[in-house]
């Protein structure tokens, strides 16, 4: 019982820095997202609302979760010597490696203005490239084979960017056919050329590792744009240049 003539002193009333400091960063990211009207599907790339250091505490918040996934289970991460930092080890795989295409800003991509007036096919390829499929996060690895045809007023690249442009497009989770259609309208918008053509063959781990469970199968899939799909003779071309397994 308070003595006589003593207040009791109060909680000083919530800010709203101390509500948001009680949030989720996955939260806060979302409502960005959400605020802008944005989607946030699996391939998407949602770098221009992750703040800096977001990254950070989002790998802590990755970890719980996947900690949680391993509890449920039954796997104990306290006394086996295997798996004790396996929840922080695929947080960091998922955000700084394999979807990292999801959380970085595209590479920075020096370009040349076409000084020669190049107008002959280039073929680039094959790309290695590695992601995972949307339904099962299984492996999806393939090749890549890029034909470009440039005019006197499409913009020249470097050879090694068209691979750090297929590496930032499939590090997400991907449909094979939708990673495709995506690397194409990032090289149309860096380039400008007159047509494109790319083509993906890849091992679906969601089928060969599960499922039916076959090794063998592979996925090939194409994207023609401009003049490759106007032009028959060229598309052959294309075609005909990649090598045969």
């Amino acid at each position: 019982m308070l003595a006589c003539g003593m207040l009791m002193k109060a909680d000083p009333p919530m800010t709203a820095a101390d509500a948001d400091a009680g949030t989720p960063v996955s939260v806060k990211i979302r409502e960005r997202i959400r605020a802008a009207r944005k989607r946030f599907h699996a391939n998407d790339n949602i770098a221009d609302f992750v703040q800096p250091g977001e990254l950070e505490a989002l790998l802590d918040e990755v970890e719980t979760k996947m900690q949680g996934v391993l509890d449920s289970l039954v796997i104990d991460t306290q006394s086996d010597h295997n798996t004790g930092d396996t929840a922080r080890r695929v947080a960091k795989m998922y955000l700084n490696e394999v979807f990292k295409g999801r959380y970085v800003k595209p590479p920075s991509i020096t370009e040349f203005p076409n000084a020669e007036h190049l107008n002959e096919l280039m073929i680039v390829g094959p790309i290695t490239v590695r992601s995972a499929c949307s339904h099962h996060f299984c492996p999806v690895i393939g090749k890549v084979w890029i034909g470009v045809m440039p005019n006197e007023h499409t913009n020249v690249i470097g050879l090694s960017k068209y691979a750090r442009l297929a590496e930032w497009v499939m590090g997400r989770p991907q449909i094979q056919e939708e990673a495709v259609v995506q690397l194409a309208d990032l090289i149309m918008e860096k380039t400008q050329p007159d047509g494109l053509a790319i083509v993906m063959e890849a091992t679906h781990y969601c089928m060969a590792w599960r499922g039916v469970k076959d090794m063998d199968s592979k996925m090939i899939n194409s994207v023609m744009r401009g003049v490759f799909l106007k032009d028959s003779a060229l598309r052959r071309e294309f075609l005909a240049l990649i090598p045969k397994n």
